[in-house]
């Protein structure tokens, strides 16, 4: 959540519905960003999703299953900005998967 507040609070002036987790930054985040929503439950902020953006390195994040969250998913799309996330696993389990500064 270090940069992140700054994007969710953009996507949402945008338009989009935001469901912001991460359990050691949520309490400074609502008290900056009030008006997006927030879940304490990664596997749970996935659902009905229709674009997940990974924006930390930290458990529980970067080894959830994307098996996993591809079923809670609304389109099984996502954008790594860390370089954490492994593409070859997201893909085959059936994620759209884009990384921030590679091709």
């Amino acid at each position: 959540m270090r940069d992140s507040p700054a994007l969710a609070h953009k996507l949402h002036e945008l338009g989009a519905t935001v469901t912001v987790t991460d359990p050691r930054a949520l309490d400074n985040a609502r008290k900056t960003h009030p008006e997006l929503d927030y879940i304490d439950d990664p596997i749970a902020a996935v659902q009905d999703a229709d674009l997940l953006l990974h924006l930390t390195e930290r458990p529980p994040f970067s080894p959830i299953d994307p098996h996993r969250l591809a079923t809670r998913a609304g389109q099984p799309r996502v954008i790594g900005s860390l370089g954490t996330l492994n593409p070859a696993t997201w893909r085959e389990a059936g994620w759209t998967f884009r990384a921030l500064g590679r091709p």
